[in-house]
């Protein structure tokens, strides 16, 4: 099932850059970090009702597994975007699913 925890949080497409500011996905959930764009602009509450979106739809439509795309700060699995650099370590949507029993994997989506 297609889903995007950034659109559904109220981001468009396209929307500028974004990562997490410092600590990691686990911060930005427990609130002691945030997610801000190449601008400044803090974006957090929309990763996390992105995220929060996500994990409602896996959990209505009995979702076990998702497939999600690398180094997104959202659905990045084994590799996202802290402090404006790609680092180790999942992104906000994929912290939260696994934080609740959803197993996820990360994809690599095309590059140019």
């Amino acid at each position: 099932m297609p889903f995007c925890p950034e659109e559904h949080g109220g981001l468009g497409t396209p929307r500028p850059p974004a990562w997490i500011e410092a600590r990691g996905a686990s911060a930005v959930l427990d609130g002691e970090d945030r997610v801000v764009t190449d601008a400044g602009k803090d974006v957090t509450r929309a990763y996390l009702d992105g995220a929060r979106g996500a994990l409602e739809t896996c959990r209505a439509r009995g979702i076990s597994l998702a497939f999600l795309k690398e180094r997104s700060p959202s659905c990045g699995v084994c590799r996202t975007h802290v402090g404006r650099a790609v680092a180790d370590g999942p992104g906000v949507t994929a912290a939260l699913l696994a934080r609740e029993g959803i197993e996820v994997r990360g994809i690599e989506g095309r590059r140019p």
